[in-house]
């Protein structure tokens, strides 16, 4: 779409800003169920820190005390100079905790140790998950390859032993859209879909790449997919409006979040879906 006037470009930026933090949450919406309602804000609320930096999330205050406590129990117990099983198990404790912290890059340091020594596809599914978290929290491109290098390290391990993983398959190619290969990942997001045109994981990253890439038309295709799949897929359901809305549909648009707002009474979601209904007027 042509951009023809400043206040049209404004607009626009404004509603890509939106779309940007829409999709962010919505990439995230699997680990919330993870996380207490606080994580680590700074190193100094943890005295005893993995030997990364570290990523959080924001909207989140301070840790529980419990989770907090056990990091400072463990945490002195780990040795970086032992390889041995109970050295692995507090790594993997200390993953699932950090986790738990919204400290995503701690976390994926300490389950590659565990992964290291236990080698098992578990673990490396632990890992890759873990590294996968941290790479969607990451701040700054060079600490986002990082983190990407190792999901794609990790799963990479997983596919090798489990190649119809298509969950493990499409995360591997999330992170090639932030490289200097993106159409590798794309490639990897078709296959997937070639095998399973109903992929929900699958279809709602397509749609979400679609509308960053300002191909509006394709992302009302696939969000129909999806929601054809999954009529309460919220975040299909509200990419789905955005992407009428971007596409100059406003009364699809309209309905569109008129629907999100009925399927979800979340007070986030219902100010989010307002705002857009208050710029199709």
């Amino acid at each position: 779409m042509l951009l023809r006037t400043t206040s049209t470009y404004n607009h626009s930026q404004m509603l890509k800003t939106r779309i940007i933090l829409v999709l962010v949450v919505a990439t995230l919406v699997w680990i919330i169920y993870l996380l207490p309602k606080g994580v680590v804000e700074n190193d100094s609320q943890l005295k005893e820190e993995a030997p990364v930096q570290t990523s959080t999330p924001a909207g989140h205050s301070d840790i529980p005390a419990n989770i907090s406590e056990s990091i400072r129990t463990i945490r002195p117990q780990y040795r970086t100079d032992l390889s041995n099983q109970k050295n692995a198990i507090f790594a993997d404790s200390l993953r699932s905790l950090y986790t738990q912290a919204g400290q995503f890059d701690s976390a994926a340091w300490f389950a590659e140790q565990a992964a290291s020594f236990f080698n098992t596809t578990e673990s490396f599914i632990k890992a890759g998950n873990s590294y996968y978290e941290a790479y969607t929290f990451a701040m700054g491109p060079e600490k986002q390859e990082q983190m990407a290098v190792g999901a794609r390290t990790w799963l990479g391990k997983v596919l090798d032993v489990e190649p119809k993983n298509l969950e493990v398959k499409t995360k591997i190619a999330m992170t090639y859209m932030s490289s200097k290969a993106p159409m590798q990942g794309i490639s990897m997001m078709r296959e997937v879909l070639a095998e399973d045109p109903k992929n929900e994981f699958a279809l709602f990253n397509m749609g979400m790449l679609s509308i960053q890439s300002g191909q509006h038309e394709k992302a009302i295709e696939y969000m129909e997919r999806l929601i054809a799949v999954n009529p309460i897929h919220v975040q299909g359901q509200l990419l789905l409006g955005i992407a009428y809305m971007n596409k100059g549909n406003k009364d699809q648009a309209r309905q569109q979040f008129e629907k999100v707002k009925q399927l979800d009474n979340d007070p986030a979601v219902q100010a989010t879906v307002d705002s857009y209904l208050k710029d199709l007027k």
